[in-house]
């Protein structure tokens, strides 16, 4: 390389900023560092060698200029972009697919990478088509307005309700008691009439309610 050659490539390479009042040479690096377009161009100009020595700052120049441009609602260069990375996916796809096709008869794992390459270049050239269509064509966006009028805290659930597992109810206890009422005539449960004495045993009589025999008496007696 020549005296001029390289002197050309240093000011492609050189890049001039102009620094704020008391801002530090490390915080100037730094923010070039950090800044979208300052390092797509450092990007760009390493690969674009097919153009010759491009000019680091020119490159970032342009850069800054497509993105107002984007800002501003201007999408025509980026469907550009999109439109000719299509068109260049397609022509490696095709490339790659006419090699494996050459290899196909002789040589089966060159032609087996050609086209595994082929189809990874087809796969890119339909995403990108799809990113071009949804620019052109965006879905449309639903937008849903719930109001919630509540006079407290309220809680909205919009997913499937939240039903509890059902327990088995509970029934207290009541405290075991008399059957019979302190302060009235005695009520038994069984209220039914007092039966007669059956013929097995004729001794047995029904008590009386106020008399009672004189045998039965000996007997309770005993």
């Amino acid at each position: 390389m020549t005296k001029k050659a390289k002197a050309a490539a240093s000011k492609a390479n050189t890049l001039k900023v102009q620094a704020e009042p008391g801002q530090s040479h490390e915080a100037v690096m730094a923010k070039l560092a950090v800044t979208p377009t300052m390092t797509a161009a450092t990007v760009c100009k390493a690969f674009s060698q097919t153009f010759g020595e491009v000019d680091l700052g020119e490159t970032s120049v342009a850069l800054l200029d497509q993105t107002k441009r984007v800002h501003d609602g201007n999408l025509r260069e980026l469907e550009s972009t999109l439109t000719a990375q299509a068109a260049a996916l397609n022509c490696i796809f095709t490339e790659l697919a006419r090699r494996a096709a050459i290899n196909a008869g002789e040589y089966m794992n060159a032609a087996e990478l050609y086209l595994k390459l082929a189809l990874r270049a087809q796969n890119q050239c339909r995403m990108t088509l799809e990113t071009l269509a949804t620019i052109k064509n965006p879905p449309p966006v639903a937008f849903v307005r719930q109001a919630n009028i509540a006079h407290g805290p309220q809680q909205v659930n919009n997913g499937e309700p939240h039903v509890p597992p059902a327990r088995a109810e509970q029934t207290a206890n009541g405290p075991t008691g008399l059957l019979e009422s302190p302060h009235a005539k005695p009520q038994w449960m069984d209220a039914a009439a007092p039966g007669t004495a059956g013929g097995a045993d004729t001794e047995l009589a029904t008590v009386a309610a106020i008399d009672r025999p004189k045998d039965a008496a000996r007997q309770g007696d005993l």
